[in-house]
């Protein structure tokens, strides 16, 4: 080994140590002998060996167990090994109640000494990589690994540096799953409010009536169960940020409170009689078309200039597949050490899919399949996923996609007089002509929110997302 590892032996026997100074510096080790208990505490707080060597019983004020208890307190993670001509049960299980890494007793054969130790700084080796490896990633902020070398994400990642330390409005626009609530973390991150509260609406996950009371909270009696004053997350996050994702989908009426609250600073709690004001930066994200939800009526005109001060639009990963990489060894690394399951890495085969791949999900889509991937410990299962996504996309779907009783009102006309037409072939037609157009009566009718069309038509998200290009739908959104 490059630097030797300093093992502390702590024992009042001088032949005992004498012996084991010969035995570790034997064996490359640099030994620390010490004859007393609390010498042995002041020497291990300046020296911090690698590994300490401690007999029990010991003359003076301290024994043993009282200095394997206070080298504990100095470093919780340090091995340290019992050695002791006491093999009662009572001394070993105080011991290891302590945080004693292994006991010997003597006389003990120098082989098995010899494994305790190397067995001891092994482990606390690969604990200190764990650790290391943790730091790092955390240090890697949140927000940091979705911005990759891209010119795109470099263009976000500039913006974000310019207007963060500013109150303006952001309006942050993006596919589901690229990471806006990331890059909205980024900027309360980098904001001179980073101390103060960051706290997250989704206003499509409440209906509008609970959305308003989640938002700016209810006085005692508003309505049926209000039995006492509740706050909203406006006040809770005063000074701070607010983040309203998917602001596209707030109803029409809840849109003039905000804008009052965006203007004024100040908005009413339901049933209250006062004004409540606030400090607050208001940032938003939506994945879908303001422009036409303000040309159709369903969002104000006046809330979209107030939330669109600054707009910051995060491209698809498929948009930056130079960026996959980079993304896929973050997060191996991040699940390999969350869930203790090295991993070692992915085949070039599964690299190769990973970058013709299409990620309807994008990041979020990669970080699920790797993570599942990791916990699996193989790669098998995403490799035939991505070889076959058609299937993979429509497995468990309930009826395919309920269609069935719709199918024959599709056949194509003159079908009968097509010669090399099996019925098998117009039955498949059709059945993609009523898939289509169900699809998109769903789509229209939920003003293409696809997470609502996904729910009614008993599929998943991002099976609903493949049917929509299968179809040629998204070119019609």
């Amino acid at each position: 080994m490059s630097q030797k590892s300093q093992v502390m032996v702590v024992d009042d026997d001088l032949a005992m140590c004498g012996f084991l100074r010969t035995f570790l510096g034997a064996r490359n080790y640099n030994a620390l002998t010490v004859t007393n208990a609390d010498e042995a505490v002041r020497r291990f707080h300046a020296e911090r060996p690698a590994a300490v060597l401690l007999d029990v019983v010991m003359p003076g004020s301290m024994d043993g167990l009282a200095a394997l208890a206070a080298f504990k307190k100095i470093d919780k993670d340090v091995p340290i090994i019992v050695i002791s001509g006491q093999g009662r049960t009572s001394v070993v299980v105080q011991a290891m109640r302590l945080g004693a890494t292994d006991f010997l007793c003597k006389p003990f054969e120098e082989n098995e000494l010899e494994m305790v130790i190397e067995k001891a700084l092994k482990q606390h080796q690969l604990s200190q990589e764990v650790a290391s490896l943790r730091a790092q990633l955390k240090e890697q902020s949140r927000y940091t690994m979705l911005f990759g070398h891209s010119r795109q994400m470099q263009e976000v990642r500039d913006l974000i540096e310019r207007v963060s330390d500013t109150d303006v409005t952001v309006l942050i626009r993006g596919e589901s799953g690229v990471g806006k609530e990331l890059v909205a973390r980024a900027l309360h991150d980098q904001s001179l409010r980073k101390d103060k509260p960051f706290v997250k609406v989704n206003c499509a996950a409440l209906p509008t009536e609970l959305l308003e009371s989640e938002l700016f909270g209810f006085e005692k009696g508003a309505f049926t169960g209000a039995i006492q004053h509740k706050p909203g997350k406006f006040e809770f996050a005063n000074h701070g940020t607010m983040f309203l994702d998917e602001i596209g989908d707030m109803s029409f009426p809840l849109q003039a409170k905000l804008l009052q609250a965006l203007q004024d600073g100040e908005f009413s709690r339901l049933g209250g009689k006062s004004d409540v004001r606030v400090d607050v930066r208001v940032i938003t994200a939506t994945n879908c078309d303001l422009e036409a939800a303000v040309a159709s009526g369903r969002f104000r005109e006046d809330l979209y200039f107030r939330l669109n001060v600054v707009t910051i639009t995060i491209p698809p990963l498929r948009d930056r597949r130079e960026e996959i990489p980079m993304l896929t060894e973050h997060f191996v690394k991040k699940y390999s050490v969350q869930y203790n399951k090295p991993f070692p890495g992915i085949s070039h085969e599964l690299s190769a899919l990973f970058l013709e791949y299409e990620w309807p999900g994008n990041v979020r889509q990669l970080e699920n399949l790797i993570k599942r991937m990791v916990v699996l410990g193989s790669e098998a299962p995403i490799v035939q996923e991505l070889k076959n996504p058609s299937c993979t996309m429509m497995a468990g779907a309930p009826a395919a996609i309920g269609i069935g009783s719709v199918a024959a009102v599709a056949a194509p006309a003159g079908a009968s007089a097509a010669v090399n037409v099996s019925l098998k072939d117009i039955a498949r037609t059709a059945a993609r002509e009523a898939e289509r157009e169900l699809i998109l009566r769903m789509l229209t009718r939920t003003r293409w929110n696809r997470k609502e069309a996904a729910e009614i038509l008993g599929i998943s998200y991002k099976a609903l997302l493949y049917k929509i290009k299968e179809n040629g739908l998204d070119k019609a959104s």
